[in-house]
């Protein structure tokens, strides 16, 4: 956008009003073309973007900031990004609420359902300057279930196509947003109940003409395709699983397509239609992290802290039927390699260069050769003190990048030996896994959403 100085100041004073700031004190180069960021950790599920170039290395609440803009409500979806527009969500509930705790929790904690009314909002943000180009209200009304107190009523990531924003919430609704903000369709979920009142998590995924979503809970499981463009129900196939948080993935192995889900009960692939193709058993008693592909395999894991399975598998294209292994065997015909307790409980794992990465939740980081699950290193400590880690990592420039609860990224060399080359601070809550883009990165901290660039 061009902006006149008069102009500047009107939308200044206006966007402060509703909630967001620039603190750019000049207009900032916008790149031609920037990479699109489209989903949960990036266009290919892997959280590693395809031009490393220019990226930034080192950063703080002050240095390397491009902007920032403050952000009303609570939310934990990360940004996403298509052209020159940032997307999230946020929740706004009528009174304040407090500030999430990190940590850890054990068991059944979840804080009293709100009483108030919420309003959940998609926004959009101009990448180059900060500004916001338009809030779109999904739903208002009082939230009919709980949460863990380290939840938000927005957590799901959206995923676009360059035409839609796909927004969703699992106990509330699925929306189908323009370009220029205005709702296109809705669809309602039902209120249901999730293992200890956890809330849920799981994030939409996109393909062809179709939205695939889990709704995993206590109550009824399933997969369900929606039309992408009107929001009809395609096909809908129940599950057995309980609760689970983790977002589907779409593998796309030269062989075939499949739709890849996790569970607490079972890993299954299905096909586009619904039907399953092939399952795995043996995982965690918790599903969170993200399954993707790399260099042909599929890479899977689920590692609850309190449960006796915690693996990562790596699976081959083509499986049929049941591929589990049997106790003490860690590969077969499909599943190339495998470690029976490895695994983390919320950061999804990431492949780089060659080597498969494990960021623990507090604070340690392995390495196994990607290809074989040999260790290349055990565990090392990332942070000298005590840290939680919820973000995913993420990683260029032949460096690891590890985000902890507090706000501070931790910076590793990638590669065979662990050296822990920096941190970086932002000093406030953090549990969204960032976007990168051409042009910078895009961190989500409790209140405020940074761009960081070189």
């Amino acid at each position: 956008m061009d902006y006149t100085p008069c102009r500047r100041e009107e939308e200044e004073e206006m966007l402060s009003r509703r909630g967001f700031l620039s603190v750019a004190s000049v207009p900032i180069a916008v790149p031609a073309m920037a990479a699109n960021w489209s989903k949960f950790r990036g266009p290919d599920s892997t959280g590693v973007p395809a031009n490393e170039a220019g990226l930034p290395e080192t950063w703080s609440a002050t240095e390397n900031v491009a902007w920032k803009a403050v952000i009303g409500g609570s939310g934990w979806s990360s940004p996403i990004t298509w052209g020159e527009r940032v997307f999230l969500t946020s929740a706004h509930a009528a009174s304040m609420t407090a500030t999430p705790e990190g940590g850890f929790y054990q068991g059944a904690v979840e804080s009293p359902r709100p009483e108030d009314e919420h309003r959940w909002l998609a926004h959009c943000i101009e990448l180059g300057s900060g500004k916001e180009m338009w809030q779109t209200e999904l739903h208002r009304g009082v939230p009919k279930v709980g949460r863990h107190r380290k939840n938000s009523y927005a957590s799901e990531t959206c995923v676009t196509d360059g035409e839609r924003l796909y927004g969703h919430v699992g106990d509330l609704g699925t929306w189908c947003v323009d370009y220029d903000g205005k709702l296109l369709w809705s669809k309602k979920w039902p209120p249901v109940r999730t293992r200890w009142a956890y809330g849920t998590a799981s994030s939409p995924a996109l393909h062809g003409g179709r939205l695939y979503i889990t709704n995993d809970s206590e109550d009824q499981s399933y997969l369900v395709a929606l039309d992408k463009v009107t929001g009809q129900e395609i096909w809908r196939v129940d599950r057995e699983e309980p609760t689970t948080w983790s977002t589907p993935f779409i593998w796309e192995s030269g062989e075939r397509t499949e739709i890849i889900t996790m569970g607490r009960e079972k890993l299954r692939s299905y096909d586009l239609d619904g039907k399953v193709l092939w399952e795995l058993s043996r995982l965690s008693s918790l599903a969170i992290p993200t399954p993707f592909s790399s260099g042909g395999l599929l890479y899977v894991t689920s590692g609850y802290m309190n449960s006796q399975e915690r693996p990562i598998y790596a699976i081959r294209p083509g499986a049929s039927g049941d591929i589990t292994l049997p106790q003490g065997v860690t590969s077969n015909e499909y599943i190339a390699w495998s470690i029976p307790q490895g695994g983390p409980y919320h950061p999804s794992g990431l492949v780089y260069r060659g080597y498969y990465y494990t960021l623990f939740d507090r604070g340690f980081l392995t390495c196994h050769d990607a290809k074989t699950g040999e260790e290349v290193y055990g565990k090392q400590r990332v942070s000298r003190d005590s840290r939680n880690f919820t973000a995913s990592p993420w990683a260029y420039n032949g460096k690891l990048f590890c985000l902890d609860e507090a706000g501070t990224t931790f910076v590793i060399q990638a590669g065979p030996e662990f050296k822990l080359l920096g941190a970086n601070e932002l000093g406030e809550m953090c549990m969204a896994t960032p976007a990168v883009v051409d042009s910078g990165l895009l961190i989500r901290t409790y209140s405020t959403l940074y761009k960081i660039a070189s």
